[in-house]
């Protein structure tokens, strides 16, 4: 089938990691479909990007459009319908990828799918208290596609209730199997801790940090890499100093997937004390390379952790989370990374993840044909 994907987010040279879990989803699908893509930017976030080009192989075309400007969803509403002609079927994909199709939709009757993800409509106590009226408002767009998928039960039971009987269907993110298993590092002297993540509040760095101090109370030396960038760096490092931790704190910034695949590789356990998150691809990564998980509870990710490689944490105290630490990797201790990654399987990889899509895109043809 010929596929187009319309989305806001999608890497540029501004911000090369935008949108990862797009790319996945469009070069997974592109190993069974002709895939493209319309990237509708921010006008912030362009860069010296061609309008048109390609992205790791995929045909992209980049339509600016601010959030907030009406006639920037105009103009993308419409090259999204010149450029559906050439198409079977619409993907879009976030939900202020809906804004275009506010009163029309992108192909007119073409099958149309989208695929949400947005942790606001799971945890809106994490977007500022000015925004929270306004999720209501557009989560309303989501009544829209044909069908939608979510990511997770937890993200699909809120938009269950915005659609009602129309279709909604659940499909995980693509993750990338490990080319190898290594085995953790296990040194009895130090606990390699890793997190993957912005540095921001939702995904609270600073209970991180405060779980090494926790650790340390108790006699265990532990080490936190911390994947990611974000505006909470500078409080990051003053608070790992003043708990004279600065030595046992590394700030990687921001890294690619091999990069990633390499701080896992150097772990014994992924740390995510999340406040929100949907799938939270880093998690499944985590396991798929054979180390096991402590997060916080307000996660979909505790839908695909087995009991025996993780432990999700309901309150934001480090001494829980320490807690967590020491009893998780005392239930793994006899576990190889390859019995930890066996726990998740294969159901994340990108050809399961496309055939699921296939399905779909399948009954949803047959749909639109029949009406």
């Amino acid at each position: 089938m010929r596929i187009l994907i319309v989305t806001p987010w999608f890497p540029t040279s501004r911000l090369p990691h935008s949108g990862v879990f797009v790319v996945r989803d469009a070069l997974a699908l592109g190993a069974a479909h002709e895939v493209r893509v319309i990237h509708l930017i921010s006008p912030a976030n362009l860069g010296d990007d061609p309008l048109s080009g390609e992205v790791r192989g995929v045909p992209v075309t980049r339509v600016i459009m601010s959030r907030t400007n009406p006639l920037h969803w105009l103009r993308a509403a419409r090259t999204v319908r010149r450029a559906s002609r050439g198409a079977d079927l619409i993907h879009s994909q976030a939900i202020s990828g809906l804004l275009p199709f506010t009163l029309v939709r992108p192909a007119g009757r073409k099958p149309w799918i989208h695929t949400e993800h947005w942790s606001a409509l799971t945890t809106p106590d994490t977007l500022p208290r000015w925004a929270r009226p306004g999720i209501g408002v557009v989560a309303r767009l989501l009544a829209r596609p044909d069908v939608v998928t979510a990511v997770c039960e937890r993200l699909a039971a809120p938009i269950r209730k915005i659609r009602g009987t129309a279709p909604v269907e659940v499909v995980g993110c693509v993750i990338s199997p490990a080319r190898e298993l290594t085995r953790p590092p296990r040194d009895p002297e130090l606990i390699r801790l890793v997190s993957v993540g912005a540095l921001v509040p939702r995904k609270d760095p600073l209970t991180a940090l405060r779980t090494v101090a926790a650790l340390a109370e108790r006699g265990i030396r532990s080490q936190l890499t911390w994947v990611g960038d974000g505006p909470l760096r500078e409080e990051v490092i003053a608070l790992a100093t003043q708990l004279g931790l600065a030595d046992r704190l590394t700030l990687t910034g921001s890294l690619d997937d091999e990069g990633v695949r390499r701080e896992l590789d150097a772990a014994d356990l992924m740390l995510m004390p999340t406040l929100g998150d949907n799938f939270c691809t880093v998690v499944a990564e985590a396991l798929s390379h054979g180390r096991p998980v402590v997060s916080g509870s307000a996660t979909g990710a505790d839908e695909y952790t087995a009991s025996s490689v993780g432990e999700f944490v309901e309150v934001q105290d480090p001494e829980v989370y320490a807690a967590a630490v020491i009893d998780v990797l005392r239930r793994t201790e006899a576990m190889s990374a390859d019995e930890v990654a066996a726990t998740l399987g294969d159901q994340f990889f990108p050809g399961v993840v496309a055939a699921r899509y296939t399905d779909i895109y399948q009954r949803t043809a047959r749909e639109a044909d029949a009406r």
